[in-house]
């Protein structure tokens, strides 16, 4: 028997995700927007958030949670973090007991400052609770380019069950039971991505971005680490992968908010005309927080917080970073 997949959440990722499981498995996407639910069910699309992609034809889409969930036998959280808790709490009537949920979001909650498996195990006990993630850009993987990505639960055997839901086509999935180090990478390389954007904005060259890459890889190792990560979960897929792929492309929403601030225009107006959520903008916030709670050397990014939260200029993060003490490579900073 073919297990049933409920998937909450109609955007670009969350439609991409459905798209993939329903080549494998009976799959239903939930989102709020009944254009969006009417056009996945007659025309196998999602041109708001997938312009021009072609979806699974066996994808049914649903605006009722209830429908959604209620006989599913796998739950998938394609729901940014500030929506997260929100979601799940309004569909928890409707799932079954035991049902696995699996996270697609790379974010961490503001306030709480939770990783969403936390906030799944606080609404849901009893769920096991995991995340898909990696180096994954919706547009690429809709258009059925390849690329590799994470599924993370403690407990192996039933990732190695989801592996074989999500797994299709040049998507390779693998596992991994680490699942603080892998959220931490998918939450904090998108702080580092915002600085990248800055950057390449700001008409810095492709040595600037290296050093934003390598020296933003050890700064969410040293924090992911201190939470509790295993150190090369960073080295990996969720870690440097996730970040490479979220600092370097053009169809990264992070690295497309730093862009803009480089080319000096205001947060205001780059959000506004976005039709998807750069989860890098909360997330610094949390980012600043967690590293002051365990005592951590998160230079870049501060800078990038100041940017965001407190009307630094691009210029002015530059010029805090180079104001920054460099000592051997391995120490913080």
């Amino acid at each position: 028997m073919k297990l049933k997949v409920g998937l909450l959440g109609g955007g670009s990722w969350g439609t991409t995700v459905a798209s993939l499981t329903a080549k494998n498995t009976p799959t239903k996407i939930w989102a709020k927007n009944a254009k969006t639910v009417d056009e996945i069910n007659k025309h196998h699309r999602n041109e708001k958030y997938l312009p021009g992609a072609k979806l699974t034809e066996s994808l049914k889409a649903t605006h009722s949670l209830k429908e959604a969930v209620e006989d599913a036998d796998v739950i998938v959280m394609g729901i940014p973090s500030h929506s997260f808790r929100y979601v799940l709490n309004d569909a928890k009537p409707y799932i079954r007991p035991w049902v696995p949920i699996v996270s697609l979001s790379k974010g961490l909650e503001q306030g709480t400052r939770m990783r969403m498996t936390e906030v799944i195990e606080s609404l849901m006990p009893g769920h096991p609770a995991g995340l898909l993630t990696g180096p994954n850009l919706a547009r690429e993987i809709v258009a059925g380019q390849a690329a590799a990505s994470v599924i993370a639960m403690v407990d192996d055997t039933i990732a190695t069950a989801l592996q074989k839901i999500f797994r299709t086509g040049l998507f390779r999935v693998y596992t991994n039971d680490d699942v603080i180090g892998c959220e931490l990478g998918g939450a904090l390389k998108n702080v580092i991505a915002i600085a990248a954007g800055m950057g390449d904005g700001a008409g810095a060259g492709d040595n600037t971005r290296a050093a934003v890459i390598t020296r933003g890889l050890a700064e969410l190792t040293r924090l992911g680490v201190a939470m509790g990560g295993r150190p090369q979960t960073f080295a990996g897929l969720a870690g440097m992968g996730d970040l490479v792929a979220t600092c370097i492309s053009s169809l990264s929403r992070n690295r497309h908010v730093g862009f803009n601030l480089g080319k000096g225009r205001t947060l205001d107006e780059i959000i506004e005309e976005m039709s998807m959520v750069a989860e890098g903008v909360k997330t610094c916030e949390v980012v600043m927080e967690l590293a002051e709670q365990y005592n951590i050397e998160m230079p870049i990014s501060h800078e990038v917080y100041k940017v965001v939260h407190e009307g630094n200029t691009v210029r002015d993060a530059f010029k805090g970073l180079l104001r920054q003490q460099s000592g051997a490579e391995s120490d913080p900073g």
